[in-house]
């Protein structure tokens, strides 16, 4: 995730946790203060607009700056293989921050999460209202301790199935699953560098695609982990559509 924006006006922060009418500065954007702190999950949501780079937790609001590039295009490339093949397959859904995961404890905007089919029923209008079945947060500097401190903890708690943790910087990749004793378990890449999902029937990811300074295709990506299957299924769609023509000499 990105980084927290620090509080440069102390005064400002005052106000705001005391609910007056001062304006919080983030990047460049000017938005109204949050109500007065602790505020429910209810309040933080008629609150924050679709734009508003923030989370909840334990009642407090915690804003965020945006993202840099190299954030963006990892987890832009991560959004798009796994949106291909879950939805190729009708697994669930996938979506991407800003959007909520509403936990016991916080409301938090994953990278990327991912949503099977059985738990589709979590999925409101303006969060999901529960764990996902993967949850992804793509790190930097500024957010290492956090997504691999309180964010770990409450996503175990919570019941997420599976968290990875990608920090493209050091070009490391650590991969979670929830044990039976609800508790995460890091789980490796098998010989060939590949990693395995549990939440995701069949999908594996090759680690080394995400320090290429080109990040791979999404097609060629999906050729690898789809195999003849993803193949055959566009070979289908492209006959269908009648670009290829087999009656032809």
């Amino acid at each position: 995730m990105p980084k927290p924006e620090p509080d440069a006006n102390p005064t400002e922060s005052a106000t705001r946790r005391t609910g007056g009418p001062a304006r919080t500065h983030v990047s460049g954007r000017h938005q109204a203060a949050p109500p007065a702190e602790p505020m429910s999950y209810e309040e933080f949501l008629a609150w924050a607009g679709e734009d508003t780079l923030a989370e909840w937790v334990d009642g407090r609001v915690v804003m965020y700056s945006p993202a840099g590039d190299r954030h963006q295009d990892v987890c832009g490339f991560l959004e798009a293989v796994l949106r291909v093949y879950v939805e190729s397959r009708g697994l669930g859904v996938v979506r991407s921050g800003p959007f909520q995961m509403k936990l016991a404890r916080s409301g938090r905007e994953p990278d990327v999460m991912f949503v099977a089919r059985e738990h589709l029923g979590r999925l409101q209008q303006t969060h999901l209202d529960g764990p996902a079945d993967l949850a992804v947060e793509i790190l930097s500097p500024e957010s290492r301790s956090r997504d691999r401190g309180e964010k770990f903890y409450e996503y175990e708690e919570g019941g997420v199935r599976e968290y990875w943790l990608v920090d493209p910087d050091r070009r490391q990749a650590e991969f979670y699953q929830l044990g039976e004793d609800g508790r995460y378990r890091l789980v490796q890449p098998d010989a060939d560098g590949r990693y395995h999902s549990a939440a995701v029937p069949g999908f594996w990811l090759r680690v080394d695609w995400l320090w290429q300074e080109t990040l791979p295709e999404v097609e060629q990506v999906m050729l690898e982990v789809g195999g003849a299957e993803y193949a055959q299924r566009w070979i289908d769609r492209l006959r269908r559509a009648g670009f290829l023509d087999t009656g032809r000499d």
